[in-house]
């Protein structure tokens, strides 16, 4: 067995000294802490954007395509539908879903109380997956019944609360032109995406109801929305999408569309690094604090080994064995305490959180295997390397100091 090996053995599991013990414990704890916390906010973080972004894509595409002009209302400016541009756009790998819709600003009135909103009028293509998945109450249009389709209307919770409605109750909405126009809808639905630029400001309807209003042609929309497969390649699909439409058409991300929310999301990831950066300093001084007290205590022991004839080098590896057990212990415990509490908050929600101030009503958990691999091979790596500097000590201590100090 190497001798090394052999005398670091002796001292971490066989030693009786109290003192290091408790400081041995509380490295351990520090870097089970350090290492858990560090999983923790990797996954909320992860979970929290992911979240939010898959709200915000959920209700407005990845992508849309609009006329390319000044038009910077929330009424869009009307184009030919081209059954030809929609093949072609998709054809293009990333492109999965094309969808037809229009805006139109309006006053919603029900029972003596008045909210201005955006009608988003889209047909029975419509991908209602994430709209069902934010439901609150009632059910999406039934767009294809060309009977009471036309009059459903789906609202947000916000919009329902002010207005104190619900599904099956009836309102009018006023769209302000010339003339004026009224109609009346029937509540289908009502959703909450928790993100108030979609909440406080859209209702979803029937798109022809916008292209009569309008007095568009029957092939008149306000915009295509597009769906693609991978989020990351989101400007290479952008890029793709625009290489195939004509020069009266422009291809715009959600990015582009809701800048706010992104750059706030792009923001988490610096608050991210700032408490990994800190977890790992802790877990740092943790280590050092340890082995150089396990150091001191064991001048004596250097002195003998020293005087026996064991090397600078040979002693360091004895410490260094110390200290890797130590790290190996607290790095399985801070796995088990940072996954054991995902996995409890994304089976149960039992973490809970204000709708109003962050979006959704529960911590959100993004796990990755890549993440906890790289967090581990980190922490392990960075905890190792800086034991080097404080085992040098050993080669500080002379033989004859050494057997004398007490």
């Amino acid at each position: 067995m190497n001798f090394a090996w052999f005398v670091a053995n002796r001292i971490t599991f066989k030693s009786k000294r109290t003192f290091s013990k408790l400081i041995v414990r509380i490295a351990i704890i520090g870097i089970m802490l350090g290492l858990g916390v560090m999983i923790l906010s990797l996954g909320i973080v992860r979970g929290f954007k992911s979240a939010i972004r898959e709200k915000v894509r959920g209700f407005s595409g990845d992508m849309i395509v609009v006329k390319n002009d000044l038009n910077s209302s929330l009424e869009n400016s009307p184009f030919k539908a081209d059954p030809d541009l929609v093949k072609k756009v998709s054809a293009i790998p990333l492109i999965t879903r094309i969808m037809p819709y229009a805006t139109k600003p309006g006053i919603i009135k029900a029972k003596g109380e008045i909210e201005g909103i955006v009608l988003k009028g889209v047909d029975k293509t419509y991908d209602w997956s994430v709209f069902k998945k934010n439901l609150v109450s009632g059910n999406v249009p039934d767009l294809a019944d060309t009977v009471t389709g036309k009059k459903q209307l789906l609202i947000s919770k916000f919009v329902a609360d002010r207005l104190q409605l619900k599904p099956g109750d009836k309102v009018w909405i006023y769209f302000v032109q010339e003339p004026p126009r009224i109609r009346s809808f029937v509540i289908s639905g009502i959703f909450s995406f928790g993100i108030d630029e979609v909440d406080k400001t859209y209702v979803v309807g029937d798109i022809s109801l916008i292209n009569r209003l309008n007095n568009w042609a029957p092939d008149e929309i306000g915009g295509y929305e597009l769906k693609v497969s991978d989020f990351n390649k989101l400007n290479a699909a952008e890029d793709a999408v625009n290489d195939h439409l004509p020069a009266r058409l422009k291809a715009y991300t959600v990015m582009d569309n809701y800048p706010a929310i992104f750059a706030w999301l792009d923001l988490l990831d610096g608050n991210t690094s700032v408490v990994l950066s800190l977890m790992i300093i802790v877990a740092v001084i943790n280590m050092i604090s340890a082995l150089l007290i396990m150091i001191l205590e064991r001048t004596n022991m250097i002195g003998i080994l020293k005087a026996m004839g064991a090397t600078n080098w040979t002693i360091q590896k004895v410490f260094l064995f110390n200290a890797l057990y130590l790290i190996c212990l607290g790095m399985l415990l801070g796995n088990a305490f940072g996954l054991g509490i995902e996995i409890i908050q994304y089976k149960t929600h039992v973490f809970q959180l204000d709708p109003a101030s962050y979006y959704m009503n529960f911590v959100p958990i993004q796990f990755k295997w890549t993440d906890l691999l790289l967090l581990n091979a980190g922490t392990f790596l960075v905890c190792l390397l800086v034991m080097i500097g404080p085992s040098m000590l050993v080669t500080k201590i002379t033989p004859v100091k050494a057997i004398r100090f007490k």
